[in-house]
């Protein structure tokens, strides 16, 4: 089956669950976080969820583990935590719990964001993989990155990449 067939029968409405990591973050602050809702929202896909979360590895891990554990969405996305800053720890978390990471997204990311910041794009650890089955961005905090993320890799891709995972209908006997 070829990318446009794939593309075809991929839902055009995923649900998602979106997660802002920041120590400094709340509600009122969290443009990052509202910047992912209304553009998942825009392009037609629901938004099950969203919460803020503290970088400390010991609270945000289990609380991770629990999240991965529902099944009321189909992906998540997560912003902050992707530097090299002692705080944070998304890459560290999300890399021990990926099942199949998708190297190609921090990948392009990287590149994309190297087109629009320089040099300064190395030191962003944005990945992507699939954890507890479901589909999984770790992005930078900046409203920027998350712009960049969303309008070119995300969204043309996020209901193709969900439908890769659910699992293929039985065929009809003949």
């Amino acid at each position: 089956m070829g990318l446009r067939e794939h593309r075809s029968q991929a839902p055009a409405r995923v649900r998602v669950f979106v997660v802002t990591l920041s120590d400094s973050r709340d509600a009122a602050s969290d443009t990052s976080g509202a910047a992912i809702r209304e553009s998942l929202e825009r392009s037609g896909h629901h938004v099950t969820g969203h919460d803020i979360q503290r970088e400390d590895p010991r609270t945000l891990a289990p609380w991770l583990d629990a999240l991965l554990q529902r099944d009321d969405f189909d992906a998540i996305v997560l912003t902050g935590g992707t530097g090299i800053a002692p705080r944070d720890s998304a890459y560290e978390l999300l890399a021990a719990r990926y099942e199949r990471p998708l190297p190609g997204f921090g990948e392009i990311f990287r590149a994309l964001s190297y087109a629009e910041i320089g040099s300064a794009a190395m030191a962003s650890r944005a990945s992507a993989g699939i954890a507890g089955g479901k589909l999984v961005f770790s992005l930078p905090g900046s409203r920027n990155a998350v712009r960049l993320a969303m309008d070119q890799l995300i969204l043309p891709e996020l209901g193709h990449l969900v439908g890769q995972l659910r699992p293929a209908a039985p065929e009809e006997p003949s």
